[in-house]
């Protein structure tokens, strides 16, 4: 069965162009006019991935996607937005959002983030990286911390932690390479299937979401900067 998507967008010359462009890469595509109908068909027929225009009528992307996490929906959402300052951004992200592409967007780039969204529900390990931590059937073990991949759980010694879709992948990527650094261009093309240039926050951000969640008084940081490289998971 081909991919489903769930396309939200107000702008009908933009919906029906998107539409039409989708369904002939091989989508099946349903498209609405609003956040509105876009929770309804979510709520009906759940698809594979969401397109959200951010600025919306009545119940906007960004309110699409608060009310999809707090409903505990996983399903990887692409944020369409016509605003370009990172604290805008960054909110998308924050409500919950997986990735973004700033209109006008070459269609091209919009098909690769969604290959990249659709991969991610089974991510690997870069080619050429070993694989250092502790891997059984139903759990990836590294530096205190305990991933369930199926279960999409994780812990940090008793203490479960509650993660994004993406703050997972990201997590289980560094758990899977504890104690190798692993540069920016390697974690985008892992996390985002995109790197986003030298200028992007994206990364740093859920750096830093992670960190707020892992880390407790008293306890060693487990994510450490390389400047200039990347980002290494260990227990000092």
């Amino acid at each position: 069965m081909p991919p489903t998507v769930l396309l939200a967008e107000d702008d009908r010359a933009i919906r029906h162009a998107l539409e039409r462009a989708l369904t002939l890469e091989g989508y099946q595509v349903t498209a609405v006019a609003d956040g509105v109908e876009a929770l309804a068909h979510a709520h009906r027929t759940p698809p594979d991935v969401l397109v959200l225009d951010v600025m919306m009528p009545g119940i906007d992307g960004l309110q699409v996607c608060r009310v999809l996490r707090a409903e505990g929906d996983r399903t990887p959402i692409l944020m369409l937005t016509a605003l370009v300052e990172t604290a805008d951004r960054i909110a998308g992200l924050d409500a919950g959002a997986d990735d973004y592409v700033v209109k006008p967007f070459d269609v091209e780039e919009v098909f690769a983030r969604l290959r990249a969204l659709l991969r991610r529900t089974n991510p690997g390990i870069p080619a050429g990286v070993p694989k250092p931590a502790a891997v059984t059937e139903r759990s990836v073990e590294a530096a205190g911390l305990r991933m369930d991949p199926q279960a999409r759980r994780v812990w940090r010694g008793e203490r479960e932690l509650e993660l994004t879709r993406t703050e997972f992948e990201l997590l289980e990527l560094l758990v899977r390479n504890a104690g190798i650094v692993l540069d920016h261009a390697t974690i985008y093309d892992r996390i985002w299937g995109y790197d986003f240039g030298p200028g992007s926050k994206n990364l740093a951000v859920y750096v830093g979401y992670l960190r707020r969640k892992l880390d407790a008084p008293g306890a060693p940081q487990l994510i450490h900067t390389v400047r200039g490289v990347g980002y290494v998971l260990r227990e000092d």
